[in-house]
């Protein structure tokens, strides 16, 4: 153990940002009633309310799985950086 203070990176970073927007964004959407609560435009015979929701599901998956990528990136970046740290000491 050494007396040094350990300089870490902040915890809130602009990736982490995006990651929780990615999360968050399909919860707002669905939470929004009002703005999906019509008939029209319909697609192929479908309610817009019912369509509309099935397509959030497709799109909170792609953003599921850029959310998880860009942790994945996030944590290895970390793990480089506490290596390189603990190497120069």
């Amino acid at each position: 153990m050494s007396d040094a203070p350990e300089v870490s990176r902040p915890v809130v970073t602009p990736v982490r940002v995006i990651i929780a927007l990615c999360l968050v964004a399909p919860f707002v959407a669905m939470l929004w009633v009002s703005s999906y609560a019509k008939i029209d435009p319909t697609f192929n015979g479908i309610p817009f309310f019912y369509w509309y929701q099935m397509l959030w599901v497709l799109i909170s998956t792609l953003l599921t799985m850029i959310a998880y990528k860009l942790w994945q990136r996030d944590q290895r970046a970390r793990k480089a950086e506490q290596a390189q740290g603990g190497a120069t000491r």
